[in-house]
């Protein structure tokens, strides 16, 4: 067997001498590059004794008849989502709490920004808590402006050292900055909250028409908001958590946030009378508010969190993970198990608990993208290589077709989301009695890596709402997939789809290039499938 010293010590001498400085630079970096002190870090908590607000006055008729009860709404589409968030953003009187693992610079994010704005003009405390994957010197500027409004403060989870740069920190830090924070939640007066799967950016609010993700969000009032503040607390409080103005060395002119406030001011004057500001006031939850027709389901929930500890703990420390949480209930499944999953690697350990309900008569049933819908290769590589498994277990995989039309996607909306070429829902319904939402994908980053979030819901009546929707639609909506042998007698995947003019039936991976899955095939061979 050859060597490492062996290879090493066939490159010359002048090369050898050239990557040991390489190496010894790197080191130097590394060592050199550290993150400020997070000393300045004032504790806050949510704010008590909120019943008064005007949404606590809108909210008590509704605790009055579901004493102890929590209520929610499933934001199954975009427009929805949006219009909640602005609604909720617009009716606060004391505090917003946002938390998010990405929030873009685009149309929606800066107009969630200036609602955010407005809010804190009015004297909302606003507590905005980002996760730094997506924060880079070129949004450094914008963050720290918004932090100069007396009223408002940003902080932000495990960043990025600013003094070097963040691909040689991926390098040199990678076990500490490839861990993420990717909980998604919204919260008001500690009244309502927003929780589910939806980043803010275009693509997750119909926004973008190029771009559209399958999403779902709950919005939720009662008991539950109060524990979605308890969890939004622990992270704020972390010291992963660090200030802005810790942390980000640059400082806002007044020259600059005049400008940026010129700019956000015509951003939102442009939009006054667009199509898509008209979609919203014609979205299906404005109109329900409107005719005094919105009714929320009501039910028991508890919040699923890890705990944000997570990120810098052992991996082998479960206790801190949200899935050691959700396994008490998954233990519980008796009869149907339906999981809605964009990113889906099960990983053997996944397979095993997969065929164990199997074994138990279990009926599973799994939609996941199709490679053609996936936006990340990579994850959709390390799922191909269990499906095998799992159909041979009797489990049931369905795939989202990419192919659709916009049309066709609307007049099919639903819970996995309307018009959307992506799913990017993460919901598991339980006996058609409970269901989960939130931000966990079924892979490994989620499990072990990331921080995640979610609710799990106690409601028979969406809990079945939901199946009966995946019974009624899925046909429709994504490829079935199943096992044969080919003419060699060989097993091989086949891909079934249902049209308008019959069945159709692919051997290959639907409307996909030869070298997209020549691609995936290498990138399975890779071992980082704890990374996907």
């Amino acid at each position: 067997m050859v060597s490492r010293n062996t290879i090493f010590s066939a490159v010359p001498v002048r090369a050898r001498t050239r990557i040991l400085l390489l190496l010894l630079l790197l080191a130097t970096i590394a060592s050199c590059a550290s993150l400020p002190p997070n000393i300045e870090r004032e504790p806050s908590f949510a704010m008590r004794d909120t019943e008064p607000t005007q949404l606590g006055a809108w909210l008590a008729p509704y605790r009055d008849d579901h004493p102890g009860k929590s209520g929610f709404y499933l934001l199954t589409t975009g427009l929805d989502a949006y219009a909640a968030r602005v609604i909720l953003a617009d009716s606060a009187e004391r505090s917003i709490d946002a938390q998010y693992y990405l929030w873009h610079g685009d149309l929606v994010g800066n107009l969630l920004i200036d609602a955010l704005l407005q809010a804190a003009d009015r004297g909302v405390r606003v507590r905005l808590l980002l996760d730094d994957m997506a924060l880079d010197s070129d949004k450094d500027a914008g963050v720290a402006a918004i932090n100069t409004h007396p009223n408002i403060e940003v902080r932000v989870f495990n960043p990025f050292e600013r003094k070097s740069g963040r691909w040689m920190q991926f390098l040199t830090r990678f076990d500490d900055v490839s861990r993420r924070m990717h909980n998604k939640s919204f919260t008001a007066d500690n009244q309502a909250t927003i929780v589910g799967g939806r980043n803010i950016g275009n693509e997750y609010f119909e926004a973008d028409p190029n771009l559209d993700f399958a999403d779902l969000d709950v919005l939720a009032v009662g008991p539950v908001v109060q524990q979605v503040s308890e969890s939004f607390d622990l992270y704020w409080n972390s010291a992963t958590s660090y200030p802005v103005s810790t942390l980000i060395p640059h400082k806002v002119s007044e020259q600059e946030l005049a400008e940026m406030g010129r700019e956000l001011d015509e951003l939102v004057e442009s939009q006054r009378d667009s199509a898509y500001r008209q979609a919203l006031i014609n979205s299906d939850l404005v109109e329900r508010l409107k005719n005094e027709t919105f009714e929320f389901e009501w039910g028991e929930a508890a919040v699923l969190v890890d705990d944000p500890a997570k990120v810098t703990a052992d991996r082998e420390q479960t206790d801190l993970h949200l899935v050691t949480q959700l396994r008490s209930y998954s233990d519980q499944i008796s009869s149907e198990l339906v999981i809605f999953s964009p990113y889906f690697v099960p990983g053997r350990e996944g397979v095993e608990r997969l065929r164990a309900l199997r074994q138990r008569g279990v009926r599973v049933r799994i939609l996941t993208n199709s490679l053609a819908a996936s936006d990340v290769a990579i994850v959709h590589a390390g799922y191909a290589k269990y499906r095998r498994y799992l159909l041979r277990d009797g489990v049931e995989l369905y795939e989202i077709d990419k192919t659709l039309t916009r049309e066709q996607r609307r007049a099919d909306s639903g819970y996995a989301g309307s018009s959307s070429a992506s799913l990017h829902a993460k919901s598991f319904v339980l006996d058609r009695e409970r269901l989960f939402i939130g931000s966990l994908n079924l892979d490994p980053r989620s499990v072990v890596e990331n921080t995640e979030i979610g609710v799990m819901i106690e409601s028979p009546d969406i809990a079945t709402a939901m199946s009966d929707w995946f019974d009624a639609n899925i046909e429709e909506i994504a490829f079935r997939l199943s096992l044969e042998e080919d003419a060699r007698g060989e097993e091989i995947i086949v891909w079934h789809r249902q049209t308008e003019s019959g069945s159709e039936r692919y051997t290959t991976e639907p409307n996909t290039s030869f070298w997209r899955r020549f691609g995936v095939g290498f990138m399975s061979l890779l071992p980082i499938e704890h990374l996907l």
